[in-house]
């Protein structure tokens, strides 16, 4: 008496659009069996699509068969071979995988006769068409898709800030969705500032209650999808931006100024920045014995770690890293500006309109402050609710944790604009040392900023022994920068 193993599959799609389903097809292969009177060793039912065997069912299937006798025949009984595969070349490679356990697969509405070898054809048409039938169906969805985006409307599936709807006309469209489309403005905003780092504001916005990874909120701060814009994508190099039908959430002015703040922002990222802060003059030091650039890297001591500048080389070079990195920095802040540089940046500052843009940042922390002030009063009514058991207490906590969270944003904001307003005043005051001796706050630059400096004005005739050191200043710095005890004379000594 014959055996075999009956697989049944179906996918969702195929389930509406030919009426196949798993108890139909069981049924039918169970009547099969029975009237050719086979022993049915096992039925094994797949919810799955058919475009690779990645299947659970079919994987417990194979490897039962496996572990079966090599000398004992197999079979596997299915209905058309559109349930075995959709892809010819898998199904190739499994129909020899079965061959050699000993197994064959059958379709009992399409049989080949193996022994045949004519029956290869057979087999070929049977196996190409559902995989013809696959790729014509996705082309048409993708065609589908895009007539529906040429037309301005958004077919797939709605991000973050928006939702899916159907209209009365069964047209699909999205629509905002709070509170999250709220949330992504203010994001929005508060790029356009360029106060803040872009992780900063990823966090604030993770506190006001945006549930958003890391990689996703740097591909929303890119999505035109927010300025009312759809990007149809044609090939690899060609796309197209269309105008969609769904409510944008900012304007495209805004968009665009977000585009190129975060597109010019210097990128530095979190790995080895330790070590890059410690040695921002590397690359900049020349070996005087074998003229090969030095390199930087800690050294073990008996108690601690001990940074220096060495070379790779056998020539031993080497100098204490806080040393050097000191003595740059000293012949650095023993520059200032020239008396004509301090006369040319005044005349600038006068075209700057400095009042105008004072004006708007006056205005800009009263409109912070007043907001603060608001978000007091409404946590002081709150509790003068919850006091009288008017409001409960889970809606109290929830009021009170947003209202800490609108508060904390809004005093980083104004942090942020006192900072501008202070500059301003600097800026005003030419004469403050604080502005004319430029150099003063090197120690607080990070290190992309300190190694563009160095670029500028690198370090000269070192000395590896004391860690004394000259600048080398080009002609055009030697104008506009002077050592402080030469500036009335406007001399320079450095090189």
């Amino acid at each position: 008496m014959k055996t075999a193993y009956l697989y049944v599959r179906v996918s969702t799609d195929e389930q509406k659009r030919k009426g196949y389903s798993l108890p139909e097809q069981e049924d039918r292969l169970l009547k099969y069996c029975k009237f050719n009177n086979i022993e049915v060793k096992g039925i094994y039912r797949e919810d799955f699509s058919a475009k690779n065997f990645n299947r659970p069912e079919w994987k417990k299937l194979l490897s039962i068969i496996k572990h079966k006798s090599s000398k004992e025949d197999k079979n596997i009984l299915f209905i058309k071979w559109d349930r075995f595969s959709r892809n010819i070349e898998y199904a190739y490679e499994m129909i020899g995988m079965l061959r050699k356990c000993r197994t064959t697969a059958m379709a009992i509405d399409q049989p080949v006769d193996f022994s045949v070898p004519e029956s290869i054809v057979m087999l070929a048409v049977y196996l190409s068409v559902p995989e013809a039938e696959n790729s014509r169906r996705a082309q048409n969805t993708a065609n589908g898709i895009r007539r529906a985006k040429l037309m301005g409307r958004y077919p797939n599936k709605a991000p973050l800030g928006f939702i899916n709807l159907t209209l009365v006309d069964g047209k699909k469209i999205i629509a905002p969705k709070e509170p999250e489309a709220g949330i992504i403005k203010w994001i929005f905003h508060q790029l356009s500032k360029n106060i803040h780092r872009v992780e900063e504001i990823r966090k604030m916005a993770n506190d006001k209650g945006l549930i958003c990874s890391r990689s996703h909120f740097f591909r929303l701060m890119r999505n035109p999808i927010y300025c009312g814009l759809i990007t149809i994508k044609f090939n690899s190099e060609e796309e197209q931006m269309v105008k969609g039908t769904h409510e944008p959430l900012i304007p495209e002015v805004l968009f665009y100024e977000v585009q190129r703040i975060i597109t010019t922002k210097r990128k530095i990222t979190a790995k080895r920045d330790d070590l890059k802060a410690m040695f921002f003059l590397r690359g900049f030091l020349v070996c005087p014995l074998c003229g090969h650039k030095l390199s930087g890297s800690f050294s073990q001591g008996a108690r601690k770690k001990y940074p220096y500048y060495h070379c790779h080389g056998g020539c031993k070079t080497r100098i204490n890293a806080i040393i050097l990195n000191d003595s740059y920095q000293s012949k650095l802040q023993q520059l200032t500006l020239s008396n004509k540089a301090i006369d040319l940046f005044s005349c600038i500052l006068e075209d700057r309109s400095v009042k105008t843009q004072k004006t708007g940042y006056l205005y800009e922390r009263n409109l912070v402050e007043r907001k603060l002030k608001e978000e007091e009063l409404i946590l002081s009514r709150a509790r003068k609710l919850f006091v009288g058991e008017i409001l409960k207490l889970d809606d109290y906590c929830e009021l009170k944790r947003e209202n800490q969270i609108n508060s904390k944003c809004l005093k980083k904001e104004l942090l942020h604009i006192n900072v501008k307003l202070r500059d301003i005043e600097k800026q005003n005051q030419l004469e403050d040392r604080s502005f004319v001796d430029i150099f003063q706050g090197f120690s607080d630059l990070d290190t992309a900023d300190k190694k563009h400096l160095v670029n500028l004005i690198p370090p000269a005739n070192v000395d590896y022994q004391s860690g004394n050191l000259s600048l080398g200043l080009n002609d055009p710095l030697s104008k506009i920068l002077s050592k402080k005890n030469n500036r009335k004379s406007n001399k320079n000594e450095f090189h």
